[in-house]
């Protein structure tokens, strides 16, 4: 959906808010890059505050949580590998 920048910023706006998404997660699903969430992100402000508020409340609450998704990848990573090693000795 690359069309009209105003047009793209709401309906990205509405899908984050709507869904709780992330900014790559947005970004994946719309076909463009998250340098231009953000950048429509900064149109919101400005043609849509109402709308703009509600995005950055789901935006900061993604980046409060951002550490914790971080630490349960690695934890999921670290015990794929031990649960490999472990299947690769019993064999």
């Amino acid at each position: 959906m690359k069309g009209d920048p105003e047009e793209r910023a709401v309906a990205v706006g509405r899908y984050i808010v709507r869904s709780g998404a992330t900014v790559r997660a947005a970004a994946a699903v719309f076909g463009v890059s998250k340098s231009t969430i953000w950048k429509d992100q900064s149109r919101l402000r400005h043609t849509h505050p109402g709308l703009w508020a509600e995005v950055q409340t789901v935006v900061q609450r993604n980046k409060a949580e951002r550490h914790l998704r971080g630490g349960e990848a690695t934890r999921r990573k670290y015990l794929h590998k031990e649960s490999c090693a472990t299947a690769r000795r019993t064999v």
